[in-house]
């Protein structure tokens, strides 16, 4: 499968390919295998998605990733979400990882359970959220443990919040 889909003013949403595609007539799915989408914003590929499976539902506007789900950022310091599952609602234009949530640069991991990214290109980490700055040889340098965090990717800006508990760090020597 190779599908391009467009907004109503003309605009590629996003390209979709696939070596294994199967279309439910009943529900009115498309089920794919070995998925991989770019998601364009003003005619350049924004993000790149791989994952084991997905599904496209509700007339292509809500597109859910299956297994070893990975997102790339295109345009910054090789920026990458892991998780099992992601839920794309494009008209919200909102991702939502779930489950074994991994974000990684050149100089940062981050793990936590839950993530949403949103228009504003800010990720939200939820409860529990560990934060490790790498160091050299990709050593633990510094480590933070907190119950949100929220990361602007623009900005390149981190911050941590923590309702009933303190955010904890560690200093590696």
């Amino acid at each position: 499968l190779d599908m391009n889909i467009f907004s109503k003013k003309g605009e590629k949403i996003y390209s979709i390919t696939s070596p294994n595609s199967k279309y439910d007539k009943v529900k009115l799915r498309f089920n794919l295998k070995g998925t991989t989408i770019n998601i364009f914003e003003d005619d350049d590929i924004k993000y790149i998605i791989n994952s084991d499976s997905s599904t496209i539902s509700n007339n292509n506007k809500i597109v859910e990733l299956n297994g070893n789900v990975e997102l790339k950022s295109v345009n910054q310091d090789n920026e990458v979400l892991y998780g099992d599952n992601l839920i794309w609602n494009i008209n919200k234009s909102k991702y939502e990882l779930i489950g074994n949530i991994k974000f990684e640069n050149t100089n940062v991991l981050m793990y936590s359970n839950k993530a949403l990214l949103g228009k504003d290109n800010i990720i939200e980490f939820f409860n529990p959220v560990k934060y490790i700055i790498k160091g050299d040889n990709n050593a633990n340098k510094y480590e933070i443990n907190s119950e949100n965090a929220y990361y602007n990717i623009n900005k390149e800006t981190l911050s941590f919040s923590a309702k009933n508990k303190r955010v904890r760090s560690k200093i590696y020597f």
